[in-house]
């Protein structure tokens, strides 16, 4: 016979309140559970592995290009135990994560070859909506970092805008920041400092910005902080694939 849990008894299995475990019910990130005829819920080993995978894959706060919401939806489908699609997913979400740790790599590549004073010497230009498809982000998103200043555009004689490889490139160090959730101030603080001080350490301005700089979430080592959640999704999947039974 399967050993059952009561709430009280899987929150604390799982290192939760009890509330926290009737929102993942709430929320759809559990398999509903049986109740008894006093309306009290019963879990199972399946809910404990279920909450296991969740609490990995939402320990660490990756927020960039969508990831947090291809969490959600592992966890959902995982609820509904479409293991197949929870696997596949997983593994997209694993490939996202090199890809934005290549993404942050590159940037620091960047950022150190502007410190050695190095000049893009590509003449070639690009649109704003073809910017934008490079960057892979909104044409909102950035003319909104042209509006706060983090970068001045250069026009054309008809008054287009135009970006040049040193526009794309310092583009592609404010999209690392944002995506780890740095305020645009404290972009514009870490930027100027690169310009100021060729000295500087690039790994250390991007991971560990002033005391007094303003961050929105918990998240001042993107790089370790995407070798964690790679690590956490392996855990995940591996756990998927136990409840996956063979078809």
């Amino acid at each position: 016979m399967d050993k059952t849990y009561s709430t009280s008894e899987i929150a604390k299995l799982i290192g939760v309140h009890s509330n926290t475990v009737r929102l993942y019910e709430e929320w759809g990130f559990i398999t509903k559970p049986k109740r008894k005829k006093n309306g009290y819920r019963i879990f199972t080993d399946l809910h404990l592995q279920q909450m296991r995978i969740l609490r990995s894959l939402f320990q660490v706060p990756i927020v960039q290009n969508g990831m947090r919401k291809k969490v959600v939806t592992i966890i959902k489908v995982m609820a509904l135990q479409e293991y197949d699609e929870a696997l596949k997913l997983t593994l997209e979400y694993l490939n996202q994560i090199d890809e934005e740790r290549q993404n942050a790599e590159e940037a620091i590549e960047i950022v150190e070859k502007m410190l050695h004073g190095k000049k893009e010497n590509s003449e070639a230009c690009l649109t704003r909506k073809e910017t934008a498809d490079v960057l892979g982000i909104s044409i909102d998103r950035l003319r909104n970092w042209e509006l706060n200043g983090l970068i001045l555009v250069k026009r054309k004689k008809n008054g287009y805008r135009v970006y040049y490889e040193e526009d794309i490139n310092r583009l592609k160090i404010i999209r690392l920041l944002r995506y780890a959730n740095y305020s645009l101030t404290a972009i514009m603080r870490m930027l100027n400092k690169v310009s100021e001080d060729p000295t500087s350490d690039v790994r250390s301005l991007i991971n560990t910005p002033h005391p007094d700089e303003y961050i929105i979430t918990v998240c001042d080592e993107l790089i370790s902080s995407l070798h964690t959640a790679k690590g956490n999704a392996k855990q995940a999947y591996k756990i998927l694939k136990k409840l996956n039974p063979p078809s």
